[in-house]
């Protein structure tokens, strides 16, 4: 487990955690952070893809507005969070910054995406946009919504929360009837279910989403 630093296409260097399986990687997976930035619970999610065989790279997109940024789960971290995901990131800079850690991940083999929350928008974006990916999940992303004129270019699976009050369930209808081809799972749980450091967390929905993902990205990522 490692930080490492990834040139983006303007010039801009990121920081980025790396965690990296025992013996050979059979691909790799990108992580990309709530509106939390790339703490804790990122890194976690970063070395369950590692233990899964993957080798994983959460880049740490907050780098443009300011370096080692990590929030907790608090208001006052939800408020400066939101502020910084959706008022002070650039997110044309965001994708060039995933692209960059795409091409970065490609030397390990095929390359997946997964993220959550702003990450999952973010998820729903780079499926479209970014080329190199092999396989795109988002867990509970707000706002793709509105950006249903987007259509992913690589398999795409989406997780929701029926219980989420941040991404109604008539949002969520939208992005099924637009996409009834997709893998779009709902859960009996909340915004934020996958994380076990939030009071929303929801263990059985988690590993059941988890479960989907890696069979997901086994089908896709890993070369007969």
């Amino acid at each position: 487990m490692t930080n490492i630093s990834i040139k983006s296409s303007d010039g801009f260097e990121l920081g980025c955690y790396c965690a990296t399986p025992e013996g050979s990687a059979k691909g790799a997976v990108v992580v990309i952070q709530e509106i939390f930035g790339v703490n804790s619970h990122i890194r976690d999610v970063a070395d369950r893809y590692a233990h899964n065989g993957y080798n994983a790279y959460a880049p740490m997109l907050f780098d443009r507005v300011g370096r080692g940024i990590e929030l907790g789960y608090e208001e006052a971290d939800m408020d400066k969070g939101i502020d910084l995901a959706f008022n002070q990131l650039d997110l044309g800079l965001v994708l060039e910054d995933v692209q960059a850690t795409v091409n970065q991940a490609a030397n390990d083999g095929r390359v997946g995406l997964v993220g959550f929350c702003f990450g999952g928008l973010v998820s729903w974006l780079s499926a479209a946009q970014i080329s190199g990916l092999s396989a795109v999940v988002g867990y509970y992303g707000g706002g793709i919504a509105g950006q249903l004129d987007k259509n992913p270019q690589c398999p795409t699976m989406l997780h929701f929360g029926e219980l989420d009050a941040h991404i109604p369930m008539t949002d969520v209808d939208k992005v099924i009837a637009a996409n009834p081809k997709l893998p779009i799972h709902v859960y009996a749980a909340d915004h934020g279910f996958n994380c076990d450091q939030r009071g929303s967390y929801d263990a059985d929905a988690a590993d059941l989403a988890q479960n989907r993902t890696l069979e997901f990205f086994a089908s896709h990522l890993v070369e007969e």
